[in-house]
């Protein structure tokens, strides 16, 4: 058998393809409590990369029984992060298919008292199969989501266990994204090739962390919190709790602290576990530069008891109380118009690729409130969980985005899939009040066959799981063509103007930008935002007059955007501009690329280019002038003399 075909019967024996919606359960972020405590299992682990030619070896032979040490050899491999940059091997950093991991761990004799024990993974891309002692526990397909396993009759207490995991990176056509996996000729043979069209690397490994935790046998299972604002003054709280015991009769004792810990609410259930908590005086959730306090939170604390009032399992989180609102023009927080100033992003750093980094993500929310950013969107697929919590203590709103990029040749099977995707997604963010709006997919090829029915499909089922927040995609394809944009609440459009078309022409950008969004309204009377604009740029390269690449040119390029924007503003239903990058980031090999994507404002390493001050500055007085925050930065406007400052 080939390579090929190798690669077939391995993705599709472990895809589960069952034409019918999943419904997640559980998952909630690993927290310790009275009750529940967490060890993680980040560090050094070991590795193997499998035989590309031969990726199932490894099932076959059950290298899940033992060590891999004691099978092949094995190289030390850190976790969380991409294992592709990690060495100076080209063949382990271009690798198509499968990897192996494992390590020992010990489970306190103490956990064996009444108690279950989970294995959660925070993400692993692609797809991974989870073994405990030699023993299948978990199998979960889709990057960047969490899964998790009961592990509590497989485990040895108070003993060494082993834990195993089967990664592979392979994308076809039914899987999300989308890839091709293809043999080419080399000097040697033939090399087998993943192919994607999506413009950032392929980063693979277990990205995010693995925790063990425990909860009681019967436990809290999963929370589900929305809210509303009542005459601006209180906040309503409503709650859905689940739990793991259908039969025996469970209430819960549910109280709202604020930040200074002080009880501001709490009620009592009876057992169907919901309701709602009046938060009178209440602070609400705003955005960053919205309120001298954005990012309010408050904790809310689940206590679930017996009949006896007897505490069987504590669990807290932190949410925020506001509301959201949208027409054919505004889209409103709290009441008030939003006018969203952001980037899109990437996960992507030296090194640790995608891999999980408290220091990069803090790093980030440092620079976002530096420029005055109030959003970004998660391009193309969900951020760590840790920063999306980040971005509820900061008070930037959050485009959610799923792992779709791409997406063409429309199948029952990819709608599955894509609709898996998506439910997973709202699942594990339902409850940020950072997350202000759902993205569906981006730039799909919506103009294709079968585009209506799919898109149509899935913009409802996502309406289904929310129906408080509004659904969009950011979309390439020309209004005329695009079969997607009537199934959204929010029309969102990516156009490269003076780069990808008319490449260098500065005075082809104004008007195109505001004909192509006025005809994304005109045509569906629709809030419209830019999801992404911008230019590559050669951090250091200076040429005037301003001339493609360069740092000039990129300052130009987004100056007449903004006179776009602010013009389109004044029409009333352009509600946001999304710069593409944040920071620089890696991509595939190739010809148009040198190193990666340059669009970044930020380096990769997150130093400034030269247009970073002027979006500063842009982006704090919108802030004055939107939503009149008048503590601006003393920095903001450098001394140059004494009538004239920039």
């Amino acid at each position: 058998m080939g390579a090929i075909g190798y690669f077939t019967t391995l993705i599709f024996g472990f895809m589960v393809i069952s034409g019918k919606e999943t419904v997640t359960s559980g998952l909630l972020y690993p927290s310790e409590s009275e009750t529940r405590e967490v060890k993680y299992l980040n560090g050094i682990w070991n590795f193997v990369k499998s035989n590309e030619t031969n990726p199932t070896e490894g099932v076959r032979e059950k290298w899940y029984l033992k060590e891999l040490s004691k099978t092949t050899k094995t190289i030390q491999m850190p976790v969380p992060a991409s294992y592709n940059d990690i060495t100076e091997d080209s063949a382990l950093r271009d690798h198509v298919g499968t990897v192996w991991y494992d390590r020992k761990f010990f489970v306190p004799g103490s956990w064996s008292d009444n108690k279950r024990v989970w294995i959660r993974f925070g993400s692993v891309h692609y797809e991974a199969h989870v073994w405990v002692n030699g023993q299948i526990v978990v199998k979960h397909e889709i990057g960047h989501l969490p899964f998790e396993a009961d592990i509590t009759d497989v485990v040895n207490y108070g003993q060494e266990n082993l834990i195993t995991v089967l990664c592979d990176n392979a994308l076809i056509s039914t899987t999300i994204p989308q890839g091709k996996i293809v043999e080419i000729p080399n000097d040697n043979g033939t090399s087998i090739v993943q192919q994607y069209s999506f413009d950032f690397f392929n980063y693979a490994g277990i990205h995010r962390s693995v925790v063990l935790y425990t909860t009681p046998k019967v436990y809290i299972q999963d929370v589900s919190v929305t809210t509303d604002v009542i005459d601006n003054t209180i906040g309503r709280v409503f709650f859905q709790i689940t739990c793991n015991d259908s039969e025996n009769v469970l209430t819960a004792y549910i109280q709202i602290k604020d930040k200074e810990g002080v009880v501001v609410g709490n009620v009592t259930t009876d057992s169907n576990l919901n309701g709602f908590i009046d938060i009178y005086d209440v602070n609400l959730w705003w955005p960053y530069l919205m309120d001298p306090n954005p990012g309010y939170l408050y904790t809310f604390e689940v206590n679930l008891q017996t009949e006896e009032s007897e505490i069987i399992d504590i669990y807290r989180l932190k949410i925020g109380v506001r509301s959201l609102a949208w027409d054919d023009k505004q889209f409103l927080i709290n009441g008030r118009p939003i006018y969203f100033r952001g980037f899109g992003k990437h996960e992507d750093s030296d090194i640790r690729g995608k891999g999980l980094d408290l220091a990069l993500i803090t790093k980030d929310f440092n620079l976002l409130k530096w420029i005055g950013a109030n959003a970004y969107r998660t391009s193309h697929y969900p951020y760590s969980e840790e920063s999306m919590q980040f971005a509820d203590e900061h008070g930037i709103m959050v485009i959610d985005e799923c792992s779709s990029v791409d997406t063409e040749n429309y199948t029952p099977a990819l709608l599955d899939k894509h609709k898996s995707a998506m439910e997973q997604l709202i699942h594990r963010d339902k409850n940020h009040p950072s997350v202000v709006m759902w993205s569906i997919a981006n730039e799909p090829r919506t103009s294709q066959l079968n585009a209506d029915s799919y898109f149509g499909a899935l913009a409802n089922y996502t309406k289904q799981l929310d129906n408080r927040r509004p659904i969009t995609s950011a979309i390439a394809t020309p209004a005329d063509q695009d079969k997607l944009a009537q199934y959204l609440d929010i029309i969102s459009f990516n156009r490269y103007n003076a780069w990808y078309s008319n490449s260098g022409h500065l005075n082809m950008i104004t008007q195109n930008v505001i004909n192509e969004a006025t005809n994304w309204h005109n045509k569906h009377q629709k809030p419209v935002l830019m999801s992404e604009y911008g230019a590559d740029t050669v951090e250091g390269l200076h040429i005037l007059p301003s001339f493609i690449w360069s740092e000039e040119f990129q300052r130009d390029l987004l100056s007449r955007h903004f006179k776009a924007f602010d013009i389109l503003r004044n029409e009333g239903f352009f509600i946001g501009e999304f710069i593409w990058n944040f920071a620089d980031f890696k991509t595939n090999q190739g010809y148009t690329r040198v190193g990666g994507n340059k669009k970044g404002i930020f380096t990769r390493q997150r130093q400034p280019k030269s247009a970073a001050f002027i979006v500063r500055r842009r982006y704090h007085e919108l802030g004055k002038e939107l939503d009149e925050f008048d503590d601006l930065p003393d920095d903001l406007n450098v001394y140059i003399t004494e009538n004239l400052s920039v």
